[in-house]
């Protein structure tokens, strides 16, 4: 039986936050001036941008708490996540440098993985614990973990009695209690400081067959872990942390809380009340969940008297999967991708276009959508300013402040977004045009890379964004000298290992991203 505390009653209510202050000049100690505040981060996994009534008007999805949230708060309605699959945004996220520099070209990670972000990377959890924070991740790690083995031999079975080395902690959280990948994804097992806090006692699996929203991979289960539970399972040891941390957060030791939730990725299993709720089907009904936990953080943070002293982000890792069943909530009038072309894997806007809604009384203002272009990739930025830590070589490479849109400013001065699909496929954005350079989706929406060179279409597809937001005239032959620049600037981006000023860093691999047939134009 599963008991959620608070499930009937009313969703959690956001006071308003005050006016914000006067745009914020460049690399002022924010932190030090306005106090520093806790951070939360809630990322979501595979919520589309139409899954939420406060970035989509034609949502068919009750979410009170994050209407609450971006009524006490700021929305961002062109926020893109890195990567249109998990592990790489994840990567972005927590490290402010796009995900293709690193090892992992493409894909994602699976339960079985090594660790992926070296412990001399610098993260948002090394910046903040630096700055005297109390950090924590709890949630779906899925950025790899390296397992003792039977017999010490690197390939065997992992030794679940054994040590887990290069968690979370040598990517500079003091305290974890996570996930190894996602939730469809053997094995089912909490890891916390560096050991499996319940040894498995049996194996699992759902096929699809079985359970079209259910399934999950067969493998090892802890003795104490139950697929349903995990959701709220995780949302209860954050809000422990949030009561263990609010008395020294409200003497000036704040914390950072990085939450990245399994939900409403596969296996999708609400509970009850929350089963059945949306008349829709078990993925608008995982989401009424979900955003039922974001009241539950956001209570955590007003009982423990932080609530006005707490940067809160809400997002997600992509756009939505089809394993949500797209033709079934079309019937109830509700698409997860809120118009835009494509879905979760894609190199198009439905999968990387994500929810992006920040909350910070006193300095982000109450009820205002900013248009700024924006990465998750800009929260390691954010985080700077927040601390005061502006100007390093390293760190944040790709990312640019959130603080002067914060503070009344149109833009964070990012000019340009370079998006990434399941297969590695690359995209550029500057203003309003966007050269895709695959000649299909890039991921798996129609037409697949394989299917749209059997039937010859071209290779780069450019795209007017303020014009055709959909994504459905390509203008690659119509403007051969927008796509000639937009690739010299891609070029230069990745050449220079950063998207920011200064000296140039090199990236973790030979990065290629042309398609086959297509050259890199000379001249400026």
């Amino acid at each position: 039986m599963i008991l959620l505390t608070s499930l009937l009653v009313a969703p959690f209510l956001i006071q308003p936050a005050s006016p914000a202050p006067a745009p914020l000049g460049e690399g002022r100690a924010w932190g030090q001036s306005a106090g520093r505040p806790n951070v939360v981060i809630i990322l979501a996994d595979d919520l589309g941008l139409g899954d939420i009534s406060p970035t989509s008007a034609g949502c068919k999805i009750k979410t009170p708490n994050l209407e609450a949230l971006a009524a006490a708060g700021m929305t961002f309605s062109d926020a893109h996540s890195t990567s249109a699959v998990c592990t790489p945004t994840r990567y972005g996220l927590l490290t402010g440098r796009y995900n293709w520099r690193s090892r992992l070209a493409k894909g994602v990670l699976n339960g079985n993985s090594g660790h992926l972000i070296p412990a001399e990377r610098a993260t948002i959890g090394h910046l903040m614990a630096e700055r005297g924070y109390a950090t924590a991740a709890i949630g779906k790690w899925h950025l790899g973990l390296d397992w003792s083995r039977v017999g010490g031999e690197p390939g065997g079975a992992i030794d679940f009695e054994g040590p887990v080395k290069n968690g979370p902690d040598i990517n500079g959280f003091g305290h974890y209690h996570v996930l190894p990948a996602s939730l469809d994804m053997a094995p089912y097992v909490w890891v916390e400081s560096g050991r499996v806090t319940g040894q498995p006692d049996r194996s699992e699996g759902v096929t699809r067959q079985e359970d079209r929203y259910g399934w999950y991979r067969e493998g090892p289960v802890g003795e104490d872990f139950v697929i349903e539970e995990a959701l709220p399972h995780l949302v209860g040891e954050a809000c422990r942390f949030i009561g263990e941390r609010a008395p020294a957060a409200r003497e000036g030791s704040p914390f950072l809380l990085y939450l990245p939730l399994p939900s409403p990725h596969t296996p999708i299993v609400p509970v009850p009340p929350f089963k059945g709720s949306s008349g829709m089907n078990p993925y608008a009904d995982f989401v009424m969940q979900v955003d039922h936990h974001v009241g539950e953080i956001m209570a955590a943070l007003e009982a423990g008297g932080v609530a006005e002293n707490t940067l809160v982000i809400f997002t997600s890792d992509n756009g939505c999967s089809p394993e949500a069943n797209f033709p079934l909530l079309a019937e109830h009038g509700h698409d997860p991708s809120a118009g835009l072309r494509g879905h979760k894997a894609d190199i198009y806007e439905g999968g990387h276009r994500v929810p992006l809604v920040v909350r910070w009384p006193g300095v982000v203002p109450s009820g205002e959508t900013s248009t700024a272009l924006a990465c998750l990739t800009d929260i390691y930025a954010t985080l700077e300013d927040v601390t005061g830590e502006r100007g390093r070589s390293a760190g944040g490479e790709d990312g640019f402040s959130w603080l002067p849109v914060f503070g009344g400013a149109p833009t964070s001065g990012r000019r340009a977004l370079i998006s990434h699909s399941v297969s590695g496929h690359f995209a550029i954005r500057e203003g309003d045009w966007k050269l895709c350079l695959s000649g299909g989706s890039g991921g798996w929406s129609a037409p697949r890379e394989n299917v749209a060179k059997e039937q010859g279409l071209p290779p780069l597809q450019l795209f007017n964004l303020a014009t055709d937001p959909a994504e459905q005239k390509n203008l690659a032959a119509e403007e051969p000298e927008r796509v000639a620049r937009l690739l010299r600037s891609l070029d230069r981006i990745v050449g220079a290992g950063r998207s920011t000023e200064g000296p140039a860093l090199a990236n973790d691999r030979e990065v290629s991203f042309l398609p086959e047939g297509v050259a890199l134009p000379t001249g400026d």
